[in-house]
């Protein structure tokens, strides 16, 4: 799994993304940001990665990284 690939999956899932993405990128600050956007992160990383996150997982992440960690650790 590579995270720049995870990435650009994120950065689908926003709209009218006017900035780039970066590992480091603290999500919440993004101008887009709500819990549809975090649905559409859940429902992608399902389809995509085969892997189920919850709302937890996502709020007790800061940035992209540490999501995909998550999705990263629960893969196996």
């Amino acid at each position: 799994m590579d995270i720049n690939e995870f990435i650009d999956n994120v950065a689908a899932q926003f709209d009218d993304l006017d900035e780039t993405l970066l590992p480091d990128t603290p999500f919440r600050e993004i101008d887009s940001w709500g819990s549809l956007t975090a649905l559409s992160i859940i429902a992608m990383i399902d389809e995509e990665y085969g892997v189920q996150i919850k709302g937890d997982d996502i709020r007790s992440s800061q940035t992209i990284k540490d999501i995909f960690d998550k999705v990263v650790a629960k893969k196996g």
